[in-house]
């Protein structure tokens, strides 16, 4: 038997980029989260601590910094494509790069009944996300971009059912004809193409998703979950797979009985846990070969 040096990668992992344009009086905020991986034969680190092939970790870091003032964020897509790119043409050990980006939104302040030009609100809205993955360099790099959101939270009181469910002798869950749906809905596509207007797509793709979570009948959060995928990609033929996890954050009508309060499921708990966790693929059937797009990068879980 021998013990060999498996797939291995490595990489600077949350480098928080706040980037202020500063062009005008009304200033612009763009607040970042960058983790960057390098991919190749790195084996003399691993097994000889021989670091002549090894980019630093700090300098990837500077680099996503340096690249924020040069270049500009643009999309974090083209931000990530861009740090990738670099990342594969410039450090001859690497064969591939993967590149991880988090957007956090601000919302301006309102002063005197105005938006203000240089003060803003951390806003509760969801997370944007990408995933850049190149491999190879000239006519043969290839480029995987894989976009999304996290923590968009999500509720209805209404339109929702639970019932007709499998039984057993530890069942004790009531079938309801009615109840409250929430989640905090993580959502991952793949695009099929690089030639994309990526803020316009994730605008759409968040508001199919909402429109969708609103207005089906839901019978249970899996046919949610499939309606939304399916309505993304009927929209959307730049999209070959988008990927969905999602808690069901449970509320649970308060029995108000014994202080003599009827509670026709108006007053609940909400439990953040444990929670139901479901998770679907929608994918085309001919959707292109994913081939490292989903392989995380480091440090990222």
């Amino acid at each position: 038997m021998a013990i060999v040096l498996g797939s291995h990668q490595y990489g600077k992992a949350e480098n928080r980029v706040v980037r202020i344009y500063r062009d005008t009086a009304r200033h612009e905020i763009r607040d970042l989260n960058v983790s960057t991986s390098l991919r190749g034969n790195f084996a003399e680190a691993h097994l000889y601590g021989d670091q002549s092939r090894v980019l630093p970790t700090d300098t990837q870091k500077n680099t996503a910094f340096a690249f924020a003032k040069s270049r500009g964020i643009g999309s974090i897509e083209s931000f990530g494509i861009a740090l990738a790119r670099h990342f594969v043409d410039n450090t001859e050990p690497a064969t591939g790069s993967r590149v991880e980006v988090e957007e956090y939104a601000w919302e301006r302040a309102i002063v005197d009944g105005r938006e203000h030009d240089h003060t803003w609100l951390k806003s509760g809205c969801e997370t944007r996300t990408t995933a850049v993955t190149v491999e190879g360099t000239g006519e043969d790099q290839v480029v995987h971009v894989v976009s999304g959101l996290k923590d968009l939270t999500l509720l209805k009181s209404t339109g929702s059912e639970f019932h007709d469910f499998l039984t057993d002798e530890y069942t004790t869950l009531a079938e309801t004809h009615d109840r409250v749906l929430a989640t905090s809905l993580v959502a991952r596509w793949r695009y099929s193409e690089a030639d994309v207007d990526y803020d316009a797509v994730y605008a759409d793709v968040k508001q199919i998703v909402v429109t969708q979570f609103a207005t089906l009948h839901s019978l249970a959060l899996q046919q949610t979950l499939w309606h939304m995928g399916k309505a993304v990609l009927t929209a959307h033929p730049s999209i070959a797979e988008i990927q969905f996890s999602a808690p069901n954050k449970h509320h649970f009508v308060v029995d108000l009985e014994p202080f003599g309060l009827d509670n026709p499921g108006e007053v609940f708990i909400a439990a953040d846990r444990p929670y139901g966790l479901i998770q679907a693929t929608v994918t085309r059937d001919d959707a292109p070969d994913a081939g490292s797009a989903w392989l995380r990068s480091a440090g990222r879980a």
